[in-house]
């Protein structure tokens, strides 16, 4: 019969579709499933050498979430002052196994330091948890005749532009609390920087900067050498983990004030309920009490805060570090 063929003809159609979708199904669920991988390594991006406090936040939180997660591998991408780390996890797949620690200088400095920046710290990320805050402190080489604040603004006016300062980057908060100060109090010191806290903490000791803003757990690090003298601390209060060393507002300088944190982010289209999951588990790390005590040991205050306030605190950083880039007409250039 003349419609057999054409039936047959359908069918087999019909019958090639079928097998084809049940040949593609697996595929698809076998890429949802990929999505995250339970127990496999999740990289984490820090963009500085290895050894600082970066490394020390995310080794007490790979601790806390190995079980639920699997092992965080630390992959310190050091150069263009974190940048390279940024763009990294950019591009990475965004399966929630390629983390970025970013820092408020790659996160909210940088979009104004540099005309061209190759990623964009709200759109291209996907903001996980504010792990920590820190704040900054000015130290000076234990030759340096001065043992207060006071002491050392009369001592740097007398050195003008002899006298440099480092920081562990240009257009961080280490550079601008430096700049900061320079404005405030009439001085000249002239701007150094480094490729890390690391560097900058070994010339410091050894003579070869004779001032230097770390922060404040790098300094407590320095003290015990007897190598560094720490004067004043960068919060809009005295700092607990410092409460002898006043702040630069509590001796007159109002604008000067300096703190900064660690947050970690997931590459863009990184799927809701992977994030979910490295959220909770990254939140309930932060908070675990071995966790915290570390933190505070190492010149951190814990702080947890989710995506809404961590893009919150982002878009206020972000319009603050512009205007004080412009009152000292900086741009990077490196």
């Amino acid at each position: 019969m003349p419609s057999t063929p054409l039936s047959l003809s359908f069918d087999r159609r019909r019958a090639l579709a079928a097998l084809g979708g049940l040949a593609l199904a697996p595929l698809a669920l076998d890429a949802q499933a990929q999505a995250f991988r339970p127990g496999q390594p999740i990289k984490v991006l820090i963009g500085v050498p290895a050894g600082g406090t970066q490394d020390v936040l995310t080794r007490a939180i790979a601790q806390q979430v190995r079980d639920a997660l699997g092992p965080l591998i630390i992959d310190n991408r050091a150069g263009a002052a974190g940048r390279i780390a940024a763009e990294t996890v950019k591009t990475a797949a965004p399966d929630g196994h390629t983390l970025l620690l970013g820092t408020a200088s790659m996160m909210t400095m940088f979009p104004s330091a540099y005309r061209s920046l190759s990623y964009d710290p709200i759109k291209d990320f996907v903001p996980l948890i504010n792990a920590a805050r820190f704040e900054l402190a000015l130290t000076v080489h234990k030759d340096v005749p001065a043992n207060t604040l006071a002491e050392f603004i009369a001592w740097a006016k007398t050195q003008g532009d002899k006298l440099s300062f480092g920081s562990y980057g240009a257009g961080t908060p280490s550079h601008f609390l430096g700049e900061m100060l320079n404005r405030a109090a009439g001085l000249k010191m002239v701007h150094v920087p480094y490729r890390g806290s690391t560097p900058a903490r070994q010339d410091l000791m050894g003579g070869t900067v004779p001032v230097y803003f770390d922060t404040v757990g790098g300094a407590q690090q320095m003290l015990p050498t007897g190598r560094a003298k720490v004067l004043a601390t960068s919060g809009e209060k005295r700092s607990p983990l410092m409460p002898n060393l006043p702040c630069f507002v509590e001796a007159g300088y109002k604008d000067v004030v300096a703190t900064a944190w660690f947050a970690y982010y997931a590459p863009l289209k990184t799927p809701q309920p992977v994030i979910d999951k490295l959220r909770a588990e990254f939140t309930r790390a932060v908070n675990a009490r071995e966790v915290r005590q570390l933190l505070l040991q190492n010149g951190m205050y814990p702080v947890g805060d989710g995506s809404e306030a961590l893009l919150k605190t982002m878009r206020e950083d972000t319009a603050r570090w512009a205007g004080i880039m412009k009152a000292v007409n900086f741009q990077a250039t490196d």
